[in-house]
């Protein structure tokens, strides 16, 4: 006999906790289950652990760039790599071990450990328990890609789950991939002193953003010391004694790179595949990922899938959203949608990128008329002050209607400075509101009025 629940989410990350929570709260008898560890990747090999890591990273680059500063450090700078594991496992389990707590002290909620998969529409089994409820939320979450390279099976290799068992620090690190997780890891290691090597199939580093981002990107990468091999189109593997040699038939310069550790950071799959979707006739994309409406729900009644399953958002912030939604629609009688929601995400190198909305280019392809404004870093005094004056923002507008179509920021700070600019796309509202607006000043963010007094027509 299967035990009957009011409500059952598969999963614990970003979105499922807090949906069962709210669900138990509002009286309904619900189930959770977790097939290893609580938090989901956010929590475990994602934002929380590698920005833990990215606080280490930036002390050490800080220390050696003292004497800029006009301060005095004696000897030389040295990072032990099994502390700053100590430090990033600390900060996770305190994360982690929270989830849990929360979840199994929760009145009307019962927390199942093991791996659920779908005997029918509306039941689930874990283990030897049989489980029920008319609606089922999906929560799985994502893992890293491993592509299907030449002698990829020859060499050991690294992804962002398994570089955070890491507590040493490698001679070499070749990082495949030149995105997002690619490029964190890639600057966090050489900060900690690895040689580092970016290998990436495409012409320029992230793809997803403009040109001139991606340039002033991995001018900023290479001025650390990182070495980049772009247009490696015929990316493969070869194990040389105990180092691992990447073959990048690039346009230009050594056919191969020779380095000790190789990361995956090429992308990511939905945990999808061993869910026995098929059983309970859900449908999915030809990616995996689970097919759903705007708001949240599958093809079978009652279903929903939330965060990085269903293919509507990469991000833990999109993925508490998703929770949003469904909390909504469901008690709130709030009928939100993800069609709602405007793209917004962060690069965290050191300076960050901070995006919002369409990309130059995106706009170009609209064929609006558009205006544009732009500014060096080097124009904003708090980062002179701060002696970090890497990148520029720019801001992008509908000339019609006044409306700010996007956003791009790379420089210190922007990734909290482009809330100032999210904020005002949410309300709907002009530039001009936030162009006339008075900022504290010494901010990165008293620039952004700034920048909007002095816009140009897009040509």
């Amino acid at each position: 006999m299967a035990t009957k629940y009011d409500a059952i989410v598969i999963g614990t990350g970003q979105a499922g906790p807090s949906l069962a929570v709210r669900l138990a709260g509002a009286g309904m008898k619900v189930a959770i289950v977790e097939r290893k560890r609580f938090g989901g990747t956010c929590v475990n090999n994602g934002c929380i652990p590698t920005k833990t890591l990215v606080a280490s990273a930036r002390t050490a680059h800080v220390a050696r760039r003292a004497g800029d500063y006009g301060v005095t450090i004696g000897n030389s700078v040295n990072v032990d790599m099994k502390k700053v594991k100590e430090r990033k496992d600390s900060v996770v389990r305190v994360h982690n071990q929270g989830v849990e707590k929360w979840l199994k002290n929760t009145s009307n909620l019962t927390v199942y450990q093991g791996h659920a998969r779908f005997a029918a529409a509306h039941r689930i089994q874990v283990g030897d328990e049989a489980l029920e409820a008319d609606k089922i939320f999906i929560n799985v979450g994502g893992r890293a890609s491993t592509p299907a390279l030449r002698g990829i099976d020859q060499v050991s290799h690294l992804n962002n789950a398994t570089m955070m068992d890491v507590d040493f620090l490698p001679e070499h690190l070749i990082v495949i991939g030149g995105s997002y997780v690619g490029l964190e890891f890639a600057q966090m290691y050489r900060r900690f002193g690895s040689e580092v090597t970016v290998v990436e199939m495409g012409p320029r580093l992230v793809a997803r953003e403009d040109e001139d981002i991606s340039e002033a990107v991995k001018t900023i990468l290479e001025s650390e010391g990182i070495h980049m091999r772009l247009g490696a189109e015929c990316i493969a593997f070869e194990k040389r004694g105990d180092k691992a040699a990447v073959q990048v038939d690039c346009n230009s310069g050594d056919k191969s790179v020779i380095g000790s550790h190789v990361l995956l950071a090429v992308g990511r799959v939905p945990n999808t595949n061993d869910l026995g979707l098929e059983s309970a006739g859900i449908e999915m994309d030809q990616r995996g990922y689970i097919r759903v409406n705007d708001q949240l729900q599958a093809n079978v009644a009652g279903v929903y899938a939330l965060g990085d399953c269903n293919g509507r958002g990469a991000f833990t912030h999109t993925a508490y959203n998703d929770y949003e939604i469904v909390a909504a629609n469901l008690l709130d009688g709030d009928q939100r949608r993800v069609s709602d929601r405007i793209t917004a995400y962060a690069l965290y190198i050191d300076p960050p990128l901070g995006r919002a909305g369409m990309t130059e280019a995106e706009v170009r392809k609209s064929g609006r008329k558009a205006l544009i404004g732009r500014r060096p870093m080097t124009r904003v005094g708090r980062a002179v002050e701060k002696g970090e004056t890497q990148g520029f923002m720019k801001v992008l507008i509908d000339a019609e209607t006044k409306a700010i179509l996007g956003a791009s920021l790379l420089g210190v700070e922007c990734d909290e400075v482009i809330h100032s600019i999210l904020d005002v796309m949410y309300a709907k509202a002009p530039y001009t509101v936030i162009q006339r607006a008075v900022h504290i000043h010494p901010t990165v963010s008293e620039l952004i009025p700034t920048m909007l007094g002095e816009l140009k027509p897009l040509e």
